[in-house]
């Protein structure tokens, strides 16, 4: 007697599996596209520039305003002066991103440099620091005053203070900066609602002048390129720009400058 033949039972399962694994397949592809376009956005988004280290050689009114200023904004500073015990109440009060040492430590350790002295002293701060300035991002405060600098200022008045400057501190990437506005204007002036006051600058290396640019807006204020170490005398001492407290856009009109786009 023959068997009978078995009919296959189709298994219903299958689609039902094929359809399963289909879905799941297109919700990794769909959870892989998300997570590419975050991790581009992600890429695209420019990281915070590092905080720099900046040494203070000079920390009297202008140079404390403004290592007040950086540690606020995350920077570390080193103050120094030729009494470094005078200094150790501000350091304290500055907290932990600062540090108390002689001007020779500053130049060291100093990523920039900050050199806010007597206009007088700028010859011996480049004669005694020149192997530790050598090389780095210098931001140069100072105003020739006959009256208290002598001789030397006036020759520096004549030249211009970017040449005069440039002169006294060979080998560094000099920009002139914060020498054009009172300490008072500092202290009551940075981050105030609307346009922020603007800080003029001048100097012949690019690199540098976009440090002293970010400087200048970590500070709190807005800074204005006028140009090459040369065009630094369009804001030195007696020009009508000389401490007088004005946005970027009103110093961009009185000294001619084109508006940025």
């Amino acid at each position: 007697m023959s068997t009978p033949l078995r009919r296959s039972v189709p298994n219903r399962s299958i689609p039902a599996r094929r359809r399963l694994l289909r879905g799941l397949g297109l919700a990794v592809l769909a959870l892989a596209a998300v997570l590419g376009a975050g991790a581009a956005a992600q890429a695209q988004v420019p990281s915070k520039p590092a905080p720099q280290r900046i040494g203070i050689i000079g920390t009297g009114q202008i140079g404390g305003a403004l290592a007040r200023l950086w540690v606020a904004a995350g920077h570390e500073v080193l103050i120094s002066s030729r009494h470094p015990a005078q200094l150790e109440s501000l350091a304290a009060e500055l907290g932990p991103k600062a540090r108390v040492g002689t001007p020779r430590e500053a130049a060291q350790w100093g990523e920039v440099v900050l050199i806010s002295v007597p206009y007088g002293a700028l010859p011996q701060v480049g004669r005694d620091y020149a192997k530790e300035l050598a090389g780095k991002v210098v931001l140069d405060t100072g105003n020739p005053y006959p009256q208290r600098d002598g001789a030397m200022a006036e020759e520096a008045r004549r030249r211009g203070t970017g040449a005069a400057s440039k002169a006294y501190l060979p080998g560094v990437r000099l920009v002139r900066a914060f020498n054009a506005i009172f300490a008072q204007d500092l202290v009551s002036g940075a981050s105030r609602p609307g346009a922020r006051i603007a800080i003029p600058l001048a100097g012949d290396d690019t690199q540098a002048l976009a440090v002293a640019e970010r400087l200048v807006v970590d500070a709190g204020f807005d800074p204005v390129v006028v140009g090459g170490l040369d065009s630094a005398r369009r804001f030195d001492v007696d020009t009508p720009v000389y401490t007088v407290v004005l946005t970027a856009r009103e110093l961009r009109a009185r000294l001619g400058l084109a508006h940025p786009e």
